[in-house]
């Protein structure tokens, strides 16, 4: 991976995470402060606490996007260290996704004439769901390659005994 590659993807990276944590702290600010502009159409202290959680997912996958961006930028991506990043990022996809269809409980009710909004946020939370799978799939791509990686320095090993 290039370094301009390399330092895009920080500054992508580093922009989102930033965001989030702002529109976390803007959330937090409402609950904590007590001045929520509720106006009973949606109970939205309970979506803000859900978007908190939500957004903490996001960058709980992007602090571990960061880490095995340093691990391609140093070589050292096809070791078992990496699987423990890919691990967290699965599992925060997949606790995501029960957040979201929380968020779609919620908004059901307020969308009786409108029920196709309810149904498209539940196909968003199944997506989710499928980016998970994803990135299973990729995760196992990686054990694959991790396992060349050894298996290749076990046949190199062998070739300077030899030689």
């Amino acid at each position: 991976m290039g370094k301009l590659t390399v330092r895009a993807l920080r500054a992508v990276l580093v922009v989102v995470l930033t965001g989030t944590v702002f529109v976390q702290a803007l959330m937090v600010w409402a609950l904590v402060s007590g001045s929520d502009p509720e106006d009973g159409s949606l109970p939205l202290t309970p979506l803000r606490v859900i978007t908190i959680l939500g957004i903490g997912t996001v960058q709980v996958a992007l602090v571990c996007v960061w880490r095995l961006v340093t691990m391609v930028r140093r070589g050292t991506v096809f070791s078992h260290a990496a699987f423990r990043y890919v691990d967290v990022i699965i599992g925060a996809i997949v606790a995501a996704a029960p957040v979201w269809f929380t968020v779609t409980a919620i908004n059901a009710p307020g969308q009786r004439d409108d029920p196709g909004v309810t149904l498209i946020m539940g196909g968003v939370g199944v997506a989710i769901l499928g980016v998970a799978l994803l990135v299973l799939v990729l995760r196992m791509l990686l054990a694959q390659a991790v396992a060349r990686d050894v298996e290749a320095a076990q046949m190199q090993a062998e070739l300077d005994e030899v030689i």
